[in-house]
């Protein structure tokens, strides 16, 4: 795999959520460079080109976006946006917190820390997959992106 094209990173640690969402990306035809990680230390590494991606990617070479949950092992989802957000390098990649988290906590912490969306995991499975068809075709296809950081 080529991580340098990669468009959408999924941070997303439970499986059954994540096969959701990357089956319903690639049913609208959405799901092309697409890279999934199951925990935020994996996100760390991925998105800064450390550890077990060291050399494998360029830092420089950002994905279009961040699709995020909050609740997972090893570093948390808002951890991982904190450090993507204070990141030169990386503070203009869209992150979309996808979360099942209705705490309030959570959203003010989330938008504070420069989270550019903050979506609440519908439970139900159509509603589900029209959010992830939604969010996938506004940040994938409608929206613009700088040049400089493409």
């Amino acid at each position: 795999m080529n991580y340098n094209s990669t468009e959408l990173l999924l941070v997303e640690d439970n499986i059954n959520e994540a096969e959701l969402t990357i089956r319903e990306l690639k049913k609208n035809n959405m799901a092309k460079n697409l890279f999934h990680v199951k925990d935020g230390e994996e996100a760390l590494e991925f998105v800064f080109a450390i550890g077990k991606y060291f050399g494998m990617r360029d830092v420089n070479q950002i994905p279009k976006i961040i699709l995020l949950d909050i609740q997972m092992p090893k570093v948390s989802g808002l951890e991982v946006l904190q450090a993507i957000k204070s990141d030169a390098r990386t503070k203009t990649i869209p992150v979309v917190m996808l979360t099942s988290s209705k705490e309030d906590s959570d959203i003010q912490k989330s938008y504070a820390l420069g989270a550019n969306s903050y979506i609440m995991k519908p439970v139900n499975f159509e509603i589900f997959a029209e959010t992830i068809k939604n969010l996938g075709h506004y940040w994938l296809l409608l929206n613009q992106w700088p040049l400089k950081s493409r």
